[in-house]
């Protein structure tokens, strides 16, 4: 039998990657033929190379697919997977892309989750742990289910946890454990969303803002700069959090032992929970420094608004304001 080479009068062509086809691509993927083509279709994915009569994939095609799947593990959408992909493809440097977004997503803390029992629960709460205590931690994500075993739970913070069961040990009931402790989460995130912003805005903005997408050496600043913030955002909350601590405690204590008398009620002030999107709504209107001037502003004009509405006549003709002597 002649040799193919000859046959076509040179030298076969070498296969460079492997080939396979898309029943094969689905399998070493973990994806299915539709979500291929779907892929296919929305330009996450290359076409395959026609060979004959058969459309056949690469390796490339199969690195591709498990790049789609870490990155939609890693909560990105497919609009956004398709914009690293298309950095990637003209040369941005993917890498460097994720491994910018590896350093952000990465543990902004040295705390290690640990495991937990049912009956361990239980004990360090003193038995006063329920089924409704279990819900609600895990509704707080104090707790996290673990598949397959419904008596074992991991807990992200120890320390946060902690604290719960001092406590309680101390007479705080758990239901309202839970209540300060959504009421603490919505201000922390608030300075968060701040301590970021401020950190984007003075820190990063050199080497990712600009008319183009940034390269592969700038990402690589971007993350040496997030390695440094990191700790940074604890440090300045435990500062102030001390200073603040160290401000209040005495005057709460003096207080409540009434060696200090109270400050009349129109110099007291309420710390009042409000929605993270509510504060930078506002944020973005007035300003950070005058967002607690425009809410109480705002709550005063309601409360006027209300006052005259009990006040203005609820039969007969209608006052108009505007034509009062």
């Amino acid at each position: 039998m002649a040799d193919p080479a000859h046959r076509t009068g040179g030298p076969s062509r070498p296969t460079e990657d492997p080939v396979h086809r898309i029943e094969d691509l689905a399998h070493l993927s973990g994806a299915t033929v539709r979500t291929i083509r779907a892929y296919q279709d929305r330009g996450l994915l290359p076409r395959p190379e026609r060979r004959g009569r058969a459309n056949v994939y690469a390796d490339a095609h199969l690195a591709r697919l498990r790049q789609i799947a870490d990155l939609l593990d890693r909560g990105y959408t497919l609009a956004a997977i398709k914009e690293l992909l298309e950095a990637w493809d003209a040369g941005r440097g993917l890498d460097g892309v994720l491994g910018l977004v590896a350093e952000a997503d990465g543990p902004w803390t040295d705390e290690k989750a640990v495991r937990i029992s049912r009956a361990e629960l239980d004990e360090r709460f003193g038995g006063t742990w329920n089924d409704e205590s279990v819900a609600e931690a895990v509704g707080l994500g104090v707790l996290e289910p673990v598949p397959g075993d419904d008596d074992v739970y991991l807990v992200p913070s120890p320390q946060e946890l902690a604290v719960a069961v001092e406590l309680q040990a101390a007479g705080v009931p758990l239901s309202a454990i839970s209540v300060h402790l959504r009421e603490l989460r919505v201000q922390v995130e608030h300075i968060a969303s701040r301590f970021l912003e401020f950190t984007t805005e003075q820190v990063f903005a050199h080497c990712l803002d600009g008319p183009h997408r940034p390269t592969a050496a700038d990402t690589a600043v971007a993350a040496s700069l997030i390695r440094k913030v990191r700790p940074l955002a604890q440090q300045t909350v435990d500062a102030e959090l001390t200073r603040a601590m160290s401000l209040f405690a005495l005057r709460h204590l003096r207080l409540h032992l009434g060696a200090e008398e109270a400050p009349p009620p129109e110099d007291r002030t309420r710390c009042v929970a409000m929605p993270a999107e509510t504060m930078r709504a506002v944020e973005g209107l007035v300003g950070s420094e005058r967002a607690s001037e425009f809410i109480a502003l705002a709550a005063e004009r309601e409360v006027r608004a209300r006052a005259l509405d009990r006040l203005a006549p609820s039969h007969g003709t209608s006052v108009d304001l505007d034509e009062a002597p």
